[in-house]
């Protein structure tokens, strides 16, 4: 099993829609985790919409800080959050520089979270 973490600022768009994404494409055979470095303390309604659209409930989700998030990871990923994401190890690293979503329209939103799934379905392939 392969052990994916993802990680931005709040926890609350795009690394919880990446690990999302990880369960989805990856199903039993990954592991997958997200997390913050200044965890919001929720999900952002827009993500659980939009997630919803995909018949995936983040309901169940819960914004994490990376203070506790521990343990060997086969790969992380950053979602551009730059100095604000310390160095976490793992086999291999990524950063995907996406925009941030929040404060986004519909369409964008849903642009951002299809890049996700997509880069999920790259960085499975390659593990």
């Amino acid at each position: 099993m392969k052990r994916v973490l993802f990680v931005c600022i709040e926890n609350s768009n795009r690394s919880q829609m990446a690990e999302a994404f990880a369960r989805i494409h990856g199903g039993d055979r990954v592991e997958a985790w997200s997390a913050g470095s200044r965890p919001s303390g929720q999900i952002n309604p827009k993500a659980v919409r939009f997630m919803s659209e995909l018949g995936y409930d983040l309901t169940g989700h819960t914004s994490k800080s990376l203070e506790d998030i521990h343990g060997e990871f086969d790969a992380v990923v950053t979602m551009g959050c730059g100095d604000d994401c310390p160095w976490i190890p793992a086999r291999r690293r990524e950063d995907w520089a996406l925009p941030d979503p929040k404060h986004m329209d519909d369409d964008g939103y849903r642009a951002v979270r299809d890049e996700i799934s997509e880069r999920v379905k790259s960085l499975l392939a390659a593990l």
